[in-house]
């Protein structure tokens, strides 16, 4: 049974880094232009560089997101944009248009290049197409059954490569290929500008009652019709590794450093414990729990084991269910004295419980009892944005660990 790649989102260079520490084997990022995502900070040239470095450093992978549906006036800048970032050593790029895809083979010969869950794959055929072309990986859609997924992988080269998201947020049409953002506020979705319109509340009105706004179910504050669950796999790693998935990725390029952080922990920590005993492996609840400590809409599994019914849609709420904070990042750590150099993030105080996510080894949970400005004066609570906090821990926390505490 091969290893498969945990592919975690890289929505800066911070969230690049978190990814890594915490065991994603490579990260996918979107440059200034031409990536779906341009809520996320994303990368200039300079970021991708030091992005790269710091991957490969670590023998880790780094994928590039150009997988917008493009018009005439997007093709010119393109040719430039591919031009600039051959040379960096991308170890891919993901592409959704045929003519892109041409441009980039043709004018970088050398980079592979993944077909992006925008194309929409959702059969053997045109997996075996791309393949054809010249892909390394086809991104299959979101719409997938894993007995869809497995005819996929038995029906094409094994050596072409099968991506799947795992786990994130799920759209209310085909893979994001979807008009109703551009319909209701202007705004692209397939360029990368989203509105999410789908979130939102909506009435009905009818015809010859235009100022009636009728409630779309008995709940006065109406119904969030197409607001889909978040998508969740962690329970299901034997089947989505047995179905022969080689790539897992993870979603959320404008989520936090702390998502990041805990997903790709969470999901590593379960693969690796298949793929060490697969005949004993027992999923670990604890893991689901700590899914469950960062911002997220209810989960539900997708397409994976049929279509999505009734249940797969939220209708009482858009909002995120949010019951923890990140409050610090820690940038040094002394073992001799056992105190934490802290970057703070969000307002704490002496006294307060709270757990320390670490990359390489489980969370712990203490009371802050010890607590320190930058000056090694005593404080009780650290509420200026980012101020640096000296605070004694009860185990070893490595820089780069995290402090969270439960939301009141």
């Amino acid at each position: 049974m091969e290893k498969p790649e945990l592919l975690a989102p890289g929505g800066s260079l911070e969230k690049l880094k978190t990814a890594i520490l915490y065991g994603a084997d490579a990260v996918y990022i979107g440059g200034e232009a031409y990536s779906l995502r341009v809520a996320a900070e994303n990368f200039s040239l300079d970021d991708m560089k030091r992005g790269l470095e710091f991957a490969h450093e670590r023998g880790k992978k780094v994928y590039l997101t150009a997988n917008i549906i493009p018009h005439n006036r997007d093709i010119e800048d393109f040719e430039k944009f591919i031009t600039e970032i051959a040379p960096l050593g991308f170890d891919a790029v993901l592409i959704s248009d045929p003519g892109m895809f041409e441009i980039t083979h043709e004018l970088a010969p050398d980079l592979p290049i993944h077909i992006s869950t925008q194309a929409n794959n959702v059969n053997y055929k045109s997996a075996s197409f791309w393949y054809k072309q010249g892909a390394k990986r086809v991104v299959l859609a979101r719409e997938m059954s894993l007995k869809e997924i497995k005819e996929i992988r038995e029906k094409t080269p094994k050596d072409l490569e099968l991506e799947a998201f795992v786990h994130g947020a799920m759209c209310i049409s085909y893979s994001g290929r979807c008009l109703l953002s551009n319909y209701m506020t202007a705004r692209d979705a397939n360029q990368g500008a989203c509105s999410h319109p789908c979130r939102w509340n909506y009435f009905l009105v009818e015809e010859t009652r235009p100022n009636e706004y009728m409630p779309i179910f008995e709940n006065e504050r109406g119904s969030f019709i197409f607001n889909s669950k978040d998508l969740c796999m962690i329970e299901h790693i034997p089947e989505i590794i047995e179905s022969g998935i080689t790539s897992l990725k993870l979603e959320g390029r404008v989520k936090t450093a702390y998502y990041v952080a805990t997903v790709v922990k969470a999901y590593r920590y379960e693969i690796d414990r298949f793929l060490e005993n697969p005949e004993k492996y027992k999923f670990n609840p604890e893991s689901m729990e700590e899914l469950l400590k960062v911002s997220h809409r209810p989960y539900s599994t997708g397409f994976y084991f049929g279509k999505p019914n009734e249940n797969s849609q939220v209708y009482t709420s858009s909002s995120y269910i949010r019951d923890y904070d990140l409050i610090g990042i820690v940038t040094d750590f002394d073992e001799k004295t056992g105190i934490a150099t802290v970057s703070q993030r969000n307002r704490f105080f002496k006294g307060d419980e709270i757990e320390i996510l670490r990359p390489d080894k489980p969370y712990f949970s203490q009371k802050i009892e010890f607590m320190q400005n930058e000056s090694g004066e005593d404080i009780d609570v650290a509420r200026n944005a980012e101020m640096t906090v000296k605070i004694k821990l009860d185990d070893t926390a490595e820089k780069g660990s995290m402090l969270r505490k439960r939301r009141e």
